[in-house]
């Protein structure tokens, strides 16, 4: 093969553990295609002692917000990576919906459900980054 149209493949690594940016777009684009309200990204990864290396947080006004939002993540994340949470819970009553994606779990509270849990303040020596 002349040297011309030889091709040489690129080398990529994948660190272990962490989070693909399209999986955290599209969950952060389902949620804001609802509407969701303070929405923010915990890194656990720092602290040592979680379950999931990322949690995503936010809320809605009313069961059927929340319940809309945590739909409509699940509809980006399978429209765009093709992947399901291995979990979900909370869809009946919608006041805390929880979605593991493995290494992030999504987090959809009812406002006031939020504020009782404090999700945020258990997890305070993670690092936080608000989105929007």
């Amino acid at each position: 093969m002349p040297a011309s149209t030889k091709r040489t493949a690129k080398k990529t690594t994948v660190k272990k553990n962490t989070v693909p940016t399209s999986l955290l777009d599209a969950v952060v684009l389902g949620a804001q295609e609802k509407k969701a309200k303070d929405l923010v990204v915990m890194d656990l990864k720092s602290t040592g002692t979680s379950i999931a290396d990322y949690f995503v947080v936010c809320h809605g006004d009313s069961t059927t917000q929340v319940g809309a939002i945590a739909h409509s993540i699940e509809d980006e994340v399978f429209k765009l990576l093709g992947e399901r949470p291995s979990f979900r819970e909370g869809f009946t009553n919608a006041e805390w919906i929880l979605l593991d994606y493995i290494n992030m779990v999504v987090h959809v509270f009812l406002h006031e459900q939020r504020e009782y849990y404090g999700i945020e303040r258990f997890w305070a020596d993670a690092k936080t980054t608000k989105i929007g």
